[in-house]
């Protein structure tokens, strides 16, 4: 059902003429009594014009009977789209609202006139480079995952959210988990402290979660500013931190405001390096939105930014005041940057949690579909695993924290001997941990049994089992680079059967060049 031609179909006139014989007003009113005419009909797919969400009126009535989803694209995309569209079809539909002598600044200054609404919608699909096929799946995809949330909503909102406390020789700090209490940061934080002013750093992909953090803080009358990166590794350096440093500087951040992390891993750990280094530190607190942020990079209060020559090897520990986990958040992630998150959750019940990992075997569909009971209560469960040992090691220092690296050594080597660009972190560990596991069995310390066990739990959460083409020398040569290394030798992390890790320094470097081998060729 599409409303353009409802509207048409009611007024017996072309929209082109609607607008230049009763004005634009005129046509958003026709278009208001239309939406809510369609929208009282059930099992229906219905496309908007892309300014109808600007009402909230019309936004209310496309919320209350339905899914919202934004078909996203970038300004170049949908003027190329335009173009085909025109070359391809002479009598198409003229379009009033694109009628300027500068087409390419229409569309753009459109879209960041309507962008905040638009980040409002249920769902988002990024269009640019997907076929309508590809997209429809995706809108699916997306339909079914609110449909689950609000299906669930209840029973995962009567749950207790507190996860765990993380305790450090800084002070203690919460770790809450839940569905949809990113809307309650603002109360959160001040149930903590009262700043006078807040930064959120986020990046680009994440936006429409950032606002959410944004208004949340607003509504508890604390205004909060917004800084956006441009995702990936590559933000994660001291050039992109010299940029909020400036930016902080300009806005007179002091010592009593507080920096919040919205967004992955790389958003995290650069956060959580410009709130320790800035005025010597600047309170902060960390709202991860991608799984992998939540098992891992957002507790235990390591920061840090890349060099050219390996990961994070200019940081500090610096514990944040809270990590608040909003599990809802990780609906819009793309399947592989979830299933790149479960390898940190599934590593904490090869560790340490024989339990946990067994509750990942048995209900991997409610978990993978992030059903909101289920997968909240394993995230809540695998994240109090690594709260708990950042408590008994805050800084590594004592062998325990260093456990939670299993399946790192290699996997930040692949990482780096790719150029961050080709696996996602919890692919690489993936990868990481087969390679630990063979040499564990090597090492006489796990059974075959075992190590395919290991296998089949990293198959049913699609994370990958080897890096071919991947060059083994240059992985070797990386590893060297390895925080865990000392004196030349590498610090393994391995299992002694499941459930039970340790580490070794003894392992002969023939096995290594094997395995690396094994996995790469």
């Amino acid at each position: 059902m599409d409303t353009d031609d409802e509207v048409v179909a009611s007024q017996g006139m072309a929209i082109e003429d609607i607008f230049s014989r009763y004005g634009e007003d005129e046509f958003r009113r026709i278009e208001r009594r239309t939406l809510e005419r369609v929208a009282r009909a059930e099992r229906q797919v219905v496309s908007t014009g892309g300014g109808i969400i600007m009402d909230e009126r019309n936004r209310a009535v496309m919320e209350a009977n339905g899914v919202v989803v934004l078909l996203e694209a970038r300004p170049e995309t949908i003027l190329r789209r335009l173009a085909e569209q025109r070359a391809q079809d002479d009598d198409a539909a003229a379009r009033p609202m694109l009628e300027s002598d500068d087409l390419s600044e229409r569309v753009q200054s459109l879209k960041a006139l309507r962008q905040f609404n638009y980040t409002l919608a249920h769902w988002t699909v990024h269009t640019d480079l997907l076929t309508p096929e590809d997209a429809a799946e995706e809108v699916v995809r997306g339909f079914e995952m609110v449909n689950a949330r609000l299906q669930g909503q209840t029973a995962s909102h009567g749950s207790p959210d507190l996860a765990a406390t993380v305790r450090t020789s800084s002070g203690d700090y919460p770790l809450w988990v839940g569905w949809d209490i990113i809307e309650e940061l603002g109360e959160r934080v001040l149930s903590m402290m009262e700043p006078s002013a807040a930064y959120i750093i986020s990046d680009n992909h994440v936006q429409s979660q950032a606002r959410r953090a944004q208004m949340a803080m607003e509504r508890a009358g604390i205004p909060t500013h917004l800084f956006f990166i441009p995702p990936g590794e590559q933000s994660k350096s001291l050039e992109t931190a010299q940029h909020i440093y400036h930016w902080l500087a300009s806005l007179k951040a002091e010592r009593g405001h507080l920096i919040l992390a919205v967004g992955g891993g790389v958003v995290g750990d650069l956060a959580g390096f410009v709130a320790a280094t800035y005025l010597r530190g600047i309170p902060y607190a960390q709202v991860p939105t991608s799984l992998l942020a939540m098992m891992d990079s957002a507790i235990g209060g390591k920061t840090a930014v890349d060099l050219p020559q390996g990961k994070n090897l200019v940081g500090a520990f610096y514990q944040p005041r809270f990590v608040l986990a909003d599990v809802s958040t990780l609906q819009t992630l793309p399947p592989r940057e979830l299933a790149s998150g479960w390898a940190e959750a599934l590593k904490h019940g090869l560790i340490m949690d024989e339990d946990l990992l067994n509750t990942f075997e048995s209900l991997p569909d409610e978990i993978q579909s992030l059903q909101p009971e289920v997968a909240t209560d394993v995230i809540r469960r695998s994240m109090a695993v690594k709260a708990n040992v950042v408590s008994q090691d805050e800084k590594e220092t004592l062998g325990i924290r260093v456990l939670l690296n299993y399946g790192h050594t290699i996997g930040h080597a692949i990482e780096a001997a790719t150029g961050y660009g080709s696996y996602l972190h919890g692919e690489a560990v993936s990868v990481g941990m087969m390679g630990a596991a063979s040499i564990g069995r090597h090492m006489g310390m796990m059974s075959d049994t075992e190590v395919e066990r290991q296998r089949s739990i990293l198959t049913t959460y699609k994370l990958p089992l080897d890096a071919r083409g991947v060059d083994p020398e240059a992985v070797s040569q990386a590893m060297l680079s390895d925080k865990k290394v000392a004196a030349g030798t590498i610090r393994w992390v391995l299992l002694d059967g499941i459930g039970n890790a340790t580490t070794r320094n003894d392992v002969p470097s023939d096995t290594v060049r094997t395995v690396l081998n094994d996995l790469m060729n």
